[in-house]
C-alpha cells in the first residue's frame, strides 16, 4: 500500500516539463537543498524532493523518496527532467526510510556521478545513513545506483569537489563533525581516511550540516549551514589555501530566515562571469518548513575574496520576456503603504501569488523585462476587482513614462483586461504598476502582445 502511494505521489510529478519562475524557481512541487553544476553550457540543479509524508512516522519531518533534476541556459526558463533516482531503485537502502536528503552530482572523464544520502537497510553493509553514488553518461540520466553504499561515510549532505590537479574529493556531514576525504580515480570509494574539518565553531555554537566546498583564485572556500543562535540556520563560509584545510572562519553568507524556516542548505557557482548562490526557503509551504523551495540569487565578492553577504529577494535573476507572463508577485520593489502580497488560492499554493493595490499611489515594479526589438502594441492584465480601479504601466527610473493606463471593471471575479500601448518600449526595462484610483485591485500577472 505504501508503495502505491509512493507510485502516485510520483506520477502527477512532470516528466521534461517547463518552468517559468523567479523566487521560487520551481513552483509545482516542493524541493531543497539545490546543488547547482555547470555541464554542457547549462546549469543543471540536482535538489532534494519534498513530499506530503504517505507514512505516520513523518508527517512532521522531512520526506523525500527520489530525486529529480532541472536544467537552464538562461536561469529563468527550467527544464524538469523528471525523477533521476528512487528509494525504490537503490539496492542497499530501507524502502520505508523517505529520508533521500541532500545530494550533489560531477561530472569527470564522461561520466556524471550523483552521491546522496539515505538510510541504509537492515544488512552487513552499514549502519544509519550512508552516502551512495549513482553513475550516468548525461547529466539528466539515467543514473544507475552502486549496490552498495560508499565504506566510511556514514553521514548526509555529500559534497565533491575535483581539485585543479584532478584529485577528487568528498565532503559530507557526519557524527564527528563535517567530513573530507579524497575520493579514488574511479570515483565510487574513498581514498583516504575522514578527516574533520578544524577550526569551525565549535558544536555547542550549533549544528553545522550541509557541506558546500569551491575554489576560487587559489582559495578553497568551506561554506555550510549553521545554527548559530540555535534557532535557524544561517550560511557561513571559511577560507583556507588546501582542500581538506585547515580553514579559518571568516564570515556569513545568508542571514537566517526571517520568517523562520529552520534550515537553509545551498550551493555556489560562477556561471556565464556572474557568481551565484542557489539556496532554498518555505515560500510555498509558510505554515510547514518542512516542504521547502529552492531560489537563487547573484553573489560577490570584495576585492580581498570575502563573500559580501546575500540579501534574499523574490525577482531572483535572470530576464523575463515582456510576451510571457510577468509575476509582479515577485518583485523588486513594493510601495511601504497600500500594497500587499498574498497566495491566489491559500489552499492550492502551488498557484502561486498575486499583488493587491489597495491605495491610491501604491506600486510594485519588477525589473529586468526584455521587450525585445519589435515595440510591443498591447499589455493584458490578469486581474480581479470587485470595485474596480484604474492602473498606470509605466517604465521605472529617471526617465520613465507611463505606457499604459488600464480601467479595470468592478466585479470581483478574475478576468483578463487588455489596453493599447503608448510611446511602447524596445529593448531591456524595469516597469512599475501603480493604482491611480479607486480599488483595491488584485493582479495575478500582465503580459504584452498577448
Amino acid at each position: 500500500m505504501k508503495r502505491n502511494v509512493l507510485l502516485l505521489l510520483m506520477s502527477v510529478m512532470p516528466v521534461a516539463g517547463t518552468l517559468n519562475a523567479q523566487n521560487p524557481f520551481i513552483t509545482d512541487q516542493f524541493t531543497a537543498d539545490p546543488t547547482a553544476r555547470v555541464f554542457e553550457g547549462k546549469v543543471y540543479v540536482y535538489p532534494s524532493h519534498d513530499i506530503p509524508s504517505p507514512i505516520e512516522r513523518l508527517k512532521e519531518w522531512f520526506c523525500m523518496a527520489d530525486y529529480h533534476v532541472f536544467s537552464s541556459e538562461n536561469l529563468t526558463d527550467w527544464t524538469d527532467h523528471g525523477v533521476i533516482v528512487s528509494q525504490d531503485n537503490i539496492p542497499w537502502v530501507n524502502p520505508e526510510g523517505y529520508s533521500l536528503w541532500a545530494p550533489d552530482c560531477v561530472e569527470r572523464n564522461g561520466k556524471y556521478y550523483f552521491y546522496f544520502p539515505a538510510p541504509v537497510r537492515d544488512t552487513i553493509v552499514g549502519r544509519g545513513m550512508m552516502v551512495g553514488v549513482a553513475v550516468a553518461d548525461h547529466p539528466y540520466g539515467p543514473f544507475t545506483p552502486q549496490p552498495e553504499p560508499i565504506k566510511g561515510t556514514s553521514g548526509i549532505d555529500p559534497c565533491t569537489l575535483i581539485d585543479r590537479d584532478g584529485q577528487a574529493y568528498i565532503y559530507w556531514a557526519g557524527f564527528g563533525g563535517l567530513l573530507g576525504a579524497r575520493l579514488s580515480d574511479d570515483m565510487l570509494s574513498l581514498a583516504s581516511e575522514p578527516v574533520v574539518i578544524s577550526d569551525l565553531p565549535a558544536s555547542d555554537a550549533g549544528l553545522k550540516e550541509g557541506p558546500f566546498v569551491f575554489e576560487r583564485n587559489g582559495k578553497y572556500y568551506f561554506t555550510f549551514p549553521w545554527v548559530k543562535n540555535k534557532t535557524t540556520e544561517l550560511l557561513a563560509y571559511a577560507m583556507g589555501d588546501n582542500p581538506l584545510g585547515p580553514f579559518t572562519m571568516t564570515g556569513e553568507i545568508m542571514d537566517e530566515s526571517p520568517t523562520g524556516c529552520w534550515t537553509n542548505h545551498h550551493s555556489i557557482i560562477e556561471y556565464r562571469g556572474q557568481w551565484y548562490l542557489f539556496y532554498h526557503h518555505n515560500d510555498l509551504s509558510p505554515r510547514f518548513d518542512k516542504n521547502r523551495s529552492v531560489r537563487i540569487d547573484s553573489l560577490s565578492f570584495n576585492p580581498d575574496g570575502t563573500i559580501r553577504k546575500v540579501v534574499p529577494t523574490l525577482r531572483g535573476v535572470g530576464v523575463t520576456d515582456a510576451r510571457r507572463e510577468i509575476q509582479l508577485d515577485r518583485y523588486s520593489r513594493l510601495s511601504a503603504r497600500g500594497a500587499s502580497i498574498d497566495f491566489i488560492d491559500t489552499a492550492r499554493t502551488f498557484a502561486g501569488w498575486k499583488t493587491i493595490l489597495e491605495a491610491e499611489g501604491a506600486f510594485v515594479q519588477y525589473n529586468g523585462v526584455d521587450f525585445g526589438a519589435a515595440k510591443p502594441k498591447t499589455v493584458t492584465a490578469r486581474v480581479a476587482s470587485a470595485s474596480g480601479g484604474t492602473l498606470l504601466v509605466s517604465l521605472s527610473g529617471a526617465k520613465g513614462r507611463t505606457i499604459a493606463e488600464l480601467n479595470v471593471p468592478g466585479g470581483g471575479g478574475w478576468m483578463d483586461f487588455g489596453a493599447a500601448l503608448r510611446d511602447a518600449p524596445a529593448g531591456l526595462h524595469d516597469i512599475t504598476v501603480s493604482l491611480k484610483a479607486k480599488g483595491p485591485v488584485e493582479i495575478d500577472y500582465i503580459v504584452f502582445d498577448r
